[in-house]
């Protein structure tokens, strides 16, 4: 089995980790974001089913594409991150089954409801999406996930073919100084979990 990890890899992941939304002025480097990449698609999904989809928003051109569908209260901020990622989903990722997941019947997934199968994609992308945060933070990166922005107007600019679908957007980059709040109150334990 393996051993707990010490307390200081804890606090980098979760206690002293914040939600960031003031970034140094450093790149992130193509290598890091394939690094970061490679450790998030390890985290277990439907099926191995891995329908989480990620675009990196780096260049001028492409944040002035993003641009227009953010709202007022997250432009500025998003604008000034070194990256953003969209994390979406694909509604055709049974088509990766060959390889992913040789013991699933592709034509079940071929031949399901809309409605499933998007839920389906949407809910493991949201798990590749907190897979994300996690390796992000384990690279010494600070991240910024939100929604506030226009879903369609935004899948219309990076998905047009409609098979791609946007679920959230993280802000990835160095944290400047200055730049979280204090921490806000979590609830206790017997708030939100129950034992049975």
């Amino acid at each position: 089995m393996p051993a707990p990890l010490p307390r200081s890899a804890l606090d980098q992941l979760f206690f002293e980790a914040r939600t960031t939304r003031k970034f140094l002025p450093q790149e992130v480097s193509d290598g890091t974001l394939r690094e970061l990449a490679d450790l998030m698609r390890w985290g277990p999904t439907a099926n191995n089913s891995t329908p989480g989809r990620l675009v990196f928003i780096r260049s001028p051109e492409a944040k002035a594409r993003l641009n227009p569908h953010l709202s007022a209260g997250n432009r500025e901020h998003t604008m000034a991150a070194p990256v953003t990622a969209i994390v979406a989903y694909d509604l055709a990722f049974h088509k990766h089954f060959g390889k992913l997941a040789p013991h699933v019947d592709i034509a079940k997934f071929a031949t399901a409801a809309p409605e499933k199968i998007e839920e389906n994609a949407s809910r493991n992308s949201s798990l590749l999406g907190a897979y994300l945060i996690i390796a992000a933070r384990a690279l010494g990166l600070a991240c910024g996930p939100m929604s506030g922005f226009d879903n369609p107007g935004l899948d219309r600019e990076f998905f047009p073919d409609g098979k791609t679908k946007s679920n959230f957007l993280c802000n990835l980059g160095y944290r400047a100084p200055d730049s979280t709040r204090p921490r806000a109150a979590r609830l206790d334990f017997d708030e939100f979990c129950k034992i049975l």
